[in-house]
């Protein structure tokens, strides 16, 4: 009954044979029209359970204070209730690699056990919300792995890098703010942050030559001995049983914590008298730089931000027209945007050239079987039948290329073809071995006889990755989900047209060649 009523409406579209075509080749381009508004993402947010949510506050600031600000934001953490753990990590290791510094801490934020995608984005959603309600401080809250990967990438936590090159420390630092001040509005920029920024306090010590050389004092020793007073000295080691503790002699705490005790510092004279540090040297509060950074031997400062509620390629160009068109960079100084999208944009670049060498290698091997242009250009043209079912599923499922996607689009080419190389390899057969004369009843027939081999191909590997779509959204499924939307949508479309445009478009074009060199056209 099923080839019955197929037989029946191939030969209602082979009397229609440019209707067929025109309507197909209208499929194709109609599926074009979204491409343009598609965002793009190295990669979809995992979900994997864990959460690390970095806190910063103005360079400076004390241990104590990051961790009674920390306490705040890890008591309101514990009151999420898909929150199972909560733990702070702030400043840095005496021997570790993480340089940040006393107003920097890490909270690591460990949800509870089998949540499910939509329980973990309402996590995610409270989080944020503490976040916006948090003053004095800027967030950046990431998964582990996506935090690796930005790192590997960027060097930085942070989907887009915005780096303002240059020579000069206060031109840079004046580009920089205003980088921030405008990626600041752009829409979906959350937990904009200025890497190392100027403005650290620092206590000055400048000596005044003239007055040592009144008191016959030397330089080096003057400050070598505020360098002790405030940072310390080992002058020596205490040993209990194997442990061995070095003995530090430094300032009293007290008097450390008070600007004048530096000016009040006894220094003993070459003739016996004992005068302050302030007669020789004028000390005072003053900002200084907190880091210089350099990148490829060039001074730099880093403007990082995360995106929310657009996807990362579309937020990068509009942040490098918004900087192109509102930012005045100064002599010397000039930007470069990088991050996720430069990384998706390159492995985009790379899976195109490699999918690239492998097609000519494919078309060549087929080329050399079909033995026909026309025959290679009916195997190929299930490619764009292809195109519009995964463009539509793209569409349906929020418009978002990822990674994942594109190796979707990759595999389903190569899935497409396997049908229309069943097909056009069966009429040969017909043709060339059972001796048919190529017409359209022949094409019907040969259609009829493929179509239960390629219904069921299909439907095998549709039913294979029709779980994957269906748990798109859950944890582990983040990449291989929109890869299996994909292939099933243009599974679909290139059955479709495979099964009813093809053999029209055979039955016009098929090129059939005899063992003694006649060339099967038409009945």
């Amino acid at each position: 009954a099923v080839r019955g009523a197929y037989v029946r409406l191939l030969r209602a579209l082979a009397r229609h044979p440019a209707l067929v075509a025109a309507a197909g080749l209208l499929a194709v381009l109609a599926s074009a029209v979204p491409v343009p508004s598609f965002g793009g993402a190295f990669l979809p947010d995992l979900k994997e359970g864990h959460f690390i949510l970095h806190m910063a506050t103005a360079p400076g600031t004390s241990l104590q204070e990051t961790l009674r600000l920390g306490g705040h934001v890890t008591a309101g953490l514990k009151a999420i209730p898909e929150v199972r753990a909560v733990a702070q990590q702030v400043g840095r290791a005496e021997a570790g690699y993480d340089l940040g510094g006393t107003h920097e801490s890490e909270i690591h934020i460990d949800l509870a056990p089998d949540l499910d995608g939509q329980a973990q984005e309402r996590a995610e959603a409270a989080i944020r919300a503490l976040m916006a309600a948090t003053p004095g401080a800027t967030f950046s809250l990431k998964t582990f792995l996506t935090e690796r990967i930005e790192e590997v990438v960027s060097g930085f936590t942070a989907p887009v890098v915005v780096s303002v090159y240059g020579t000069d420390l206060d031109r840079i630092e004046a580009a920089a703010r205003d980088v921030a001040r405008e990626l600041a509005e752009v829409r979906g920029a959350v937990g904009i942050q200025l890497r190392s920024p100027a403005g650290l306090p620092q206590i000055n010590l400048s000596l005044r030559p003239a007055d040592l050389r009144h008191w016959g004092l030397d330089a080096i020793e003057v400050l070598e001995l505020a360098r002790t007073a405030f940072q310390g000295d080992t002058v020596g080691q205490s040993y209990e049983g194997n442990a061995v503790f070095n003995v530090v002699v430094v300032l009293d705490p007290a008097a450390r914590s008070r600007l004048s005790s530096l000016g009040d510092l006894p220094l003993r004279t070459p003739g016996g008298s004992i005068i302050r540090l302030s007669q020789v040297a004028d000390v005072y509060e003053t900002v200084g730089r907190y880091a210089v950074a350099h990148h490829g031997a060039r001074r730099v400062r880093v403007v990082t931000a995360n995106v929310e509620g657009r996807d990362v390629a579309s937020f990068t160009e509009a942040v490098k027209r918004k900087i192109a068109r509102e930012v005045k960079l100064p002599p010397g100084v000039y930007v470069g945007v990088g991050g996720a999208a430069e990384a998706q944009a390159q492995a985009r670049r790379d899976l195109a050239l490699y999918a690239g060498l492998s097609g000519i290698g494919i078309l060549l091997l087929l080329a050399v079987v079909t033995g026909s242009p026309a025959n290679l250009a009916l195997i190929l043209v299930n490619l764009p039948f292809a195109f519009v079912g995964g463009v539509l599923a793209v569409a349906a499922t929020g418009g978002l290329v990822s990674l994942g996607v594109v190796v979707g689009f990759v595999t389903l080419f190569g899935i497409s073809l396997r049908n229309t190389i069943m097909m056009v390899a069966h009429y040969e057969h017909l043709v060339l071995v059972e001796g048919r004369p190529w017409g359209a009843a022949t094409a019907i027939e040969g259609a009829a006889d493929r179509l239960v081999p390629i219904l069921m191909t299909s439907l095998v590997t549709g039913l294979g990755l029709l779980p994957l779509a269906l748990g798109a959204g859950e944890p582990g499924r983040e990449i291989e989900g929109p890869m299996a939307i994909v292939i099933l949508g243009g599974l679909a479309s290139s059955t479709l047209l495979n099964l009813t445009v093809l053999p029209v478009l055979a039955q016009r074009f098929a090129r059939f060649h005899r063992p003694d060199g006649c060339e099967d056209r038409r009945a």
